[in-house]
């Protein structure tokens, strides 16, 4: 005979009010239904790791393990290993960001990074400026500090400054909660879009005018597959803080980010990693230092950029086939993402039972903004992982069931009760 017994939440009433704030991540939430075997994932940001020579792995990793002294598990500094920190240099120079060791610090991916920087400078209250709609992790770091996000709309040419000049003349020059302007300039999550050097310059001028700090998020800025290269805003300004990752270039498992910053922002940053983590995984560097410096990476990169513009091509190629023409998206030059937005009466959110029904997932737009403020007939879908005939499979899926819900909203206003000049949600 079994007993069942009742689970009560003992810990409501002392939960941090900050936590209640907090929304969980909808990609996170997705990944179970992503593993079924009948569902094709349009939603999870991953590169495919299926693409990494097997032989550049094991070097590294057999190169951190043969080390004598065993430095690949001991405990490392704060701001993490110098020969790591080099690596990075290396890298940023061949962009043209020209930066020393002692002006970076590495984190536990880029995620990290946006979660010390926000612990380190925003009181609750305090305004972030950002697109809209933005990475969700971002917003999720922000939010457990409680600050004022407000987005910023972007076109094709990334984020409106006429847009911002509009919201900073409403903030006021050297307001003191105006803390920094969070951005992804090239093919931004979950846009796709690139901000236009015009705009970078434009930015830059605003950030100095109106005495905020700017954090360039650049984790695709490589995954370039039409288009010549753009001056990443860290190199037009010493003053930005610029952030990047191996996750999308070699391997999001190894969690290794870095921040390149003014030394007065490192310091803050530092201060709060102590008390975080005391630092990142040393076997991860060591393995990151190796990869980058004995095997032919740039090589790997390029079969990246290969197959992941094939994957663009063919979700484009079948959003053009299948998708009905009310129906609008972006047109990224690299990057992992498309944006989609549907007429104003959907709500994705919604819609994402029937997709999974049909076996398919994508990423409601709400989630890309902070919350209730936008997004609900938008959504991202993803490129990066599947085939080129899952990818043109499940666009088919997805068309179907928006289309379905179309005829249901004609349904609607053919018996009186949605007018046609409405644009109110379908509700089930």
């Amino acid at each position: 005979m079994t007993t069942a017994h009742l689970i009560f939440d003992t810990t409501e009433d002392k939960i941090a009010t900050r936590v209640k704030k907090m929304r969980s991540s909808a990609v996170r939430d997705l990944f179970a239904a992503a593993t079924r075997s009948d569902v094709i994932s349009l939603s999870g940001g991953m590169p495919d790791v299926s693409l990494l020579p097997k032989s550049s792995i094991e070097l590294a990793v057999r190169a951190a393990c043969n080390d004598d002294r065993a430095v690949a598990l001991q405990y490392g500094g704060t701001n993490g290993r110098k020969e790591t920190r080099q690596v990075f240099c290396d890298m940023m120079r061949d962009i043209g960001i020209r930066v020393k060791p002692e002006q970076i610090l590495i984190t536990s991916g880029a995620q990290e990074a946006l979660d010390l920087l926000t612990k380190a400078f925003i009181d609750p209250g305090d305004i972030i400026l950002a697109e809209g709609p933005t990475y969700l992790g971002a917003l999720q770091a922000f939010s457990a500090y409680e600050p004022d996000v407000r987005c910023i709309s972007f076109d094709e040419n990334g984020m409106r400054m006429d847009l911002l000049e509009a919201e900073l003349e409403k903030i006021g020059k050297d307001n003191p909660r105006l803390k920094f302007l969070y951005t992804i300039p090239n093919f931004q999550n979950p846009g796709g879009v690139t901000l236009s050097h015009e705009r970078r310059q434009r930015l830059l001028e605003l950030a100095h005018e109106y005495g905020f700090m700017v954090v360039e998020d650049d984790p695709y800025g490589r995954l370039r597959y039409d288009g010549g290269h753009m001056v990443p805003l860290k190199a037009m300004d010493d003053q930005v803080i610029y952030l990047g990752t191996v996750s999308k270039v070699f391997a999001p498992g190894l969690r290794t980010g870095w921040i390149a910053a003014p030394a007065d922002v490192l310091k803050r940053v530092n201060l709060v990693k102590q008390g975080t983590d005391l630092c990142g995984s040393s076997f991860d560097q060591v393995v990151v230092e190796h990869y980058f410096t004995d095997t032919p990476w740039q090589k790997t990169l390029q079969k990246f950029v290969e197959t992941y513009r094939v994957r663009r091509d063919a979700m484009l190629a079948a959003l053009e086939e299948f998708f009905p023409p009310e129906a609008t998206w972006t047109h990224p030059e690299g990057g992992f993402f498309v944006w989609v937005t549907l007429p104003d009466y959907f709500d994705t959110g919604q819609l994402l039972n029937e997709a999974l029904e049909a076996g398919v997932t994508f990423v409601p737009g709400d989630s890309f903004y902070p919350a209730a403020s936008g997004g609900k007939s938008s959504m991202r879908i993803n490129f990066s992982y599947e085939s080129p005939e899952n990818i043109r499979e499940a666009i088919r899926r997805l068309a179907n069931v928006i289309q379905d819900r179309m005829e249901l909203y004609r349904a609607f206003i053919a018996a009186g009760a949605v007018s046609s000049g409405e644009d109110e949600p379908v509700t089930e």
